[in-house]
This record gives C-alpha cells, structure tokens and sequence, in this order.
C-alpha cells in the first residue's frame, strides 16, 4: 500500500484498512524505525507481538508455585536448625 506524506508530515491511512483494523480517530498506534522504514502498528498488535517474542520463555511451572515452594522448603530448614539447637541445649 501507498501513501503520500502531507502536510506537517501526516499521513491518512486508507478508510478500509482503518475499518479492518479496528483504528478510530483518536487512538494511539505505535510508530517505530526498522531496517531503514516504518512501523506503525495498533497498540493490540504490538502488545501480540512482545507476547509471541517472549513465549520461548514460557514454561508450564507457575513462578508463583515454585516461589511458594521455595518459602516452605527455607522455613522447614530454619525450623529444622531451631529444633537442633533446643535439642544441643538439653
């Protein structure tokens, strides 16, 4: 697709590819520099994007879980050394 810069260096994007892609007067899109061009993208599509750039780094364990665990583990030890130390006491 073309389109021609105006004036203050605006651009109108087509009517169609507004409608298709959900764009309304007023939004806020995202306008990057890449490989010597342009891209301009809806904020949904970029947000989709970083999604699928990240999702090599997704796994099925929930951080919050092994966090859980982790606490559990550290206070059954700290319980562990407490009860040695009262025991070398008596």
């Amino acid at each position: 697709m073309t389109v021609t810069l105006g004036a203050h260096g605006r651009i109108v994007i087509p009517a169609g590819t507004r409608r298709r892609l959900g764009i309304r007067p007023g939004d806020t899109l995202n306008l990057s520099e890449e490989n010597g061009g342009l891209r301009l993208e809806t904020r949904a599509a970029a947000a989709a994007r970083a999604r699928g750039s990240l999702k090599h780094l997704a796994t099925d364990v929930s951080v919050v879980d092994e966090l859980i665990a982790e606490r559990r583990e550290e206070a059954r030890r700290e319980d562990d050394r407490e009860a040695a130390w009262h025991r070398a006491r008596r």
